[in-house]
């Protein structure tokens, strides 16, 4: 079976903006936090990054979230999906203008 090389925009599958992640961006030092695909190494991920929004990266924590059980009808249940999650920290002084609104 061929592999396929994942492009900057399959690596990152979109930002997580909630209230705990603005927080982390209003930092000196701002974390970003990312949904990112479950292929993406460290490396991939901050190299995505920095092509994507012309910053430096200083440091990349990822995650494996795991899935929590959800009632769906009556009597059924079932389970969210589960994904990887990317926290993305800057070097002092870069900010990504495009996700902070």
């Amino acid at each position: 079976m061929k592999e396929r090389k994942l492009t900057y925009h399959d690596i990152l599958i979109r930002p997580i903006i909630t209230e705990k992640t603005s927080q982390l961006m209003a930092q000196e030092k701002p974390k970003y936090t990312f949904e990112v695909s479950k292929l993406a190494t460290k490396g991939m991920v901050k190299e995505a990054v920095e092509h994507l929004f012309n910053v430096k990266v200083e440091k990349v924590n990822i995650m494996n979230v795991k899935p929590k059980p959800k009632r769906r009808f009556s009597l059924q249940y079932g389970r969210t999906r589960t994904w990887k999650k990317a926290i993305v920290t800057l070097k002092k002084g870069y900010r990504i203008t495009e996700l902070e609104a």
